[in-house]
């Protein structure tokens, strides 16, 4: 087996090579210039913000003096980064291409930096698995649009630059559709330019994945998904009353099985690995394919090489765990990689709820939120550490999780007895891949079998430098634009950020892990196609109702009830007005966080007068009329959304996310994407990683890893594609052998 730096080395092979052509090139002036004038103002405002801080303290009660430092981890936090770096790099479509920092890796231990290097690259090894899940052609196509990017003398200009902002597209989304509105983006070129600008490249050396001779073979089967707008439009279809099977492009079901036939292999019993298996018809029969490694009398499975490349890793990482725990959490998941079996993970998931180590990570088949029926999981990885200090907040608030489930306002039958302390943590994301990377969620509470999580509890992050580098590369132009008048831009301003910290704090604190359900086995199998927004719902609408709660105030996580009224309405502005840019084609909702943020606004806007929609010249604003009458709608409707997850109630979690959570107002849609149109803001934000070295002493011993930044996302994917084929390469090597 090839020593594990090699392939480290091959990358920094790859960074000294200049792609020769001055194509490849960001507009990053303009953005870095704002960035740092943004750094400055957030500076200044910090200094301004412990002036006022250090002046409460000093003229308030003892009690404040001992709970408020709490929150001077916030403000500090905030101002303890360097001023003149960048943030945000480039615009792709409607992505912004963002720098992720890692401030505070330098102060971990060396085993702790070594255990680190080794999960990311386990990680990146995995990558593929993803991209595959989301369309059966997406490795071959990056194979194409990937040489044509790498080898572009004699590709005309205009040709060059659609397939150049396709590709990064497609490396941001990891595959051909976007990640939040679910739709696929085609190639900005004709067919014949594409297939001219591939030949082109194969001339120059390009590996393309086909010869001269078999590329039009493949163009003809893949053209009209490239280039045809109407071929497999959705990732993910929910749309009532079609084939969510049929419908949707995603790769956990072969194209030629339907949703009825779907639905009847899982009602039968056959299908074992629902999470971790992809269905495939042959000889007209359905059988499962479950992703495994193999190996100690198992036979290799489907993403075998790299599940193979990923243990390769997680194998070198083993001694420098934090301790035995960590060491058994590590063998039980290469042992559920090698066998699949969902009782293995399970295993898993027990020693790794168990397991505080500072350095963590989530990696494997998790989320289902691509699954149109709501049960098979994407590949994801995040290797992060945990900020001890700037946990203390929510720590405190997990401890007291049993005193905010008394309080909930569903029925007590629902309701949890002798919950323990949640595990909860602020987090500081090191590498991500797969489902949370680039495009990254702000917060996590894993893991989502229920049964576990009654038992023995969950673990719940915040990705502190993930919201961070999203506040400081967005600035302030959304908030000026759609705030409903200049009290509430002032109250974003004072305690937006803490606002939204506590959101995702509660949301994946006491949100995922609350809560008793009456049906035996997983409720998410009761519910399929809408368990996930009812879930993410459910969490949100908690955070929604404790946000109230004098307990807060008592335990130093906020100053006053103001951060309850910013959260209110942001809430409200984000989910009627904001996120409808993310669907600037068609009438419907398809992602589960946005369907249930609007499912939650219509829901009280049309039960109640908590909610106004107000015109003013030519423009709609969303008001919090009475926070009172919103908080009880909120308890409302989360009764009711706790009642259906409890009792497997497909027919009332139907009705209610179809009414008011599909459908949007394509009218206002539409003011919302011109009001926005030229302030130059994005949907949603992709991370470029930082990268790890590992320093090595003349007997190849690691003594250091240090982090860079690359500041392109092109060359970063570039690299990551060539270590991944070459991990691939070794791990098929290895399987061969056994």
């Amino acid at each position: 087996m090839t020593n594990p730096e090699q392939s480290y080395q091959h990358r920094d092979a790859l960074s000294k090579f200049e792609i020769p052509n001055t194509k490849i090139e960001t507009n990053q002036n303009c953005e870095i210039l704002n960035s740092k004038l943004w750094d400055f103002v957030l500076q200044i405002s910090c200094l301004f913000r412990i002036s006022i801080f250090l002046f409460r303290i000093f003229n308030t009660t003892v009690q404040r003096v001992v709970l408020v430092p709490i929150l001077a981890i916030f403000i500090f936090s905030s101002c303890s980064q360097p001023m003149d770096r960048p943030y945000s790099l480039e615009r792709v479509g409607p992505a912004r291409v963002v720098q992720l920092y890692v401030d505070g890796f330098e102060q971990l231990s060396l085993n702790q930096k070594i255990f680190a290097y080794y999960l990311s690259r386990s990680a990146l090894a995995a990558r593929d698995i993803a991209i595959d899940q989301h369309h059966r052609y997406a490795l071959e196509i990056r194979d194409l649009i990937e040489g044509v990017v790498t080898h572009p003398a004699g590709i005309p200009d205009t040709v060059y630059q659609a397939i150049l902002t396709y590709t990064k597209l497609f490396w941001i989304n990891n595959g051909p559709y976007d990640n939040i509105t679910s739709r696929k983006f085609v190639v900005g070129c004709s067919p014949d330019e594409f297939r001219a600008a591939l030949l082109k490249a194969l001339e120059t050396g390009a590996d393309i994945g086909h010869t001269t001779s078999t590329l039009d073979e493949a163009l003809n089967r893949l053209n009209p998904f490239l280039f045809d707008p109407s071929v497999e439009p959705m990732m993910t279809n929910k749309t009532p009353g079609e084939d969510w099977i049929k419908g949707s492009g995603v790769n956990f079901y072969t194209h030629d099985l339907t949703q009825r036939e779907v639905e009847q292999f899982i009602r039968s019993g056959r299908q074992k690995n629902g999470l971790n298996s992809k269905l495939v018809k042959e000889r007209g029969k359905i059988v499962e394919k479950v992703y495994r490694a193999g190996g100690n009398g198992v036979e290799p499975g489907l993403y075998a090489e790299d599940l193979e490349a990923s243990i390769f890793y997680l194998e070198k990482a083993i001694p420098y765990a934090s301790g035995p725990a960590q060491k058994e959490t590590l063998r039980r998941l290469i042992r559920y990689f090698r066998t699949g079996d969902l009782r293995d993970f399970r295993d898993y998931n027990i020693q790794w709820v168990a397991d505080t180590s500072t350095v963590d990570m989530i990696h494997g088949f998790i989320e289902v939120y691509l699954d149109p029926m709501g049960l098979k999981a994407e590949f994801e990885s995040s290797v992060y550490w945990s900020d001890q200090q700037l946990s203390k907040a929510i720590r405190d608030i997990g401890a007291e999780a049993q005193y905010f489930e008394d309080r909930m306002p569903w029925d007590n039958k629902y309701k949890k007895q002798g919950i323990k302390p949640l595990a909860a943590s602020f987090v500081n994301i090191m590498f991500s891949s797969g489902g949370t990377g680039p495009v990254s969620p702000i917060g996590i509470n894993l893991p989502n079998e229920q049964l576990i999580r009654e038992q023995y509890g969950s673990k719940s992050v915040v990705l502190n430098n993930i919201v961070d580098a999203a506040n400081k590369s967005g600035g302030e132009v959304l908030l000026n634009e759609f705030a409903n008048d200049r009290s509430e831009i002032e109250l974003q301003k004072k305690y937006g950020t803490l606002a939204d910290n506590m959101h995702t704090a509660l949301h994946e604190v006491l949100g995922h892990a609350s809560g008793k359900t009456m049906v035996a086995g997983d409720p998410a199998t009761y519910l399929p196609g809408y368990y996930s927004t009812l879930e993410e719902g459910r969490a949100d609408l908690i955070a929604l109702w404790h946000i109230w709660d004098d307990k807060l105030i008592e335990l130093g996580a906020i100053p006053d009830k103001d951060v309850a009224r910013q959260m209110y309405n942001a809430y409200v502005r984000n989910a009627l007005l904001l996120q409808l840019r993310r669907i600037p084609h068609g009438d419907q909702i398809e992602e589960d966080h946005m369907k249930n943020r609007q499912m939650i606004a219509n829901y009280i806007l049309k039960n109640s007068d908590a909610l106004s929609m107000e015109q003013r010249d030519g423009k709609t604003f969303v008001r919090v009329a009475n926070y009172d009458t919103m908080r009880e709608m909120v308890g409302k409707l989360l009764a009711e959304v706790m009642r259906i997850k409890a009792e497997g109630d497909l027919a009332a979690a139907r009705n209610l996310v179809d009414t008011y959570g599909l459908k949007i107002d394509t009218r206002l849609r539409d003011q919302v994407l011109e009001r926005i149109r030229h302030l130059d803001v994005a949907s949603y934000n992709a991370y470029v990683m930082p990268e790890y070295e590992a320093v090595t002493d003349a007997s190849g011993n690691i003594t250091d890893v240090r982090v860079t930044y690359p500041m392109d996302l092109t060359k970063q994917m570039l690299e990551f594609s060539a270590i991944t084929k070459q991990a691939k390469q070794q791990a098929a090597v290895t399987l061969t052998k056994n």
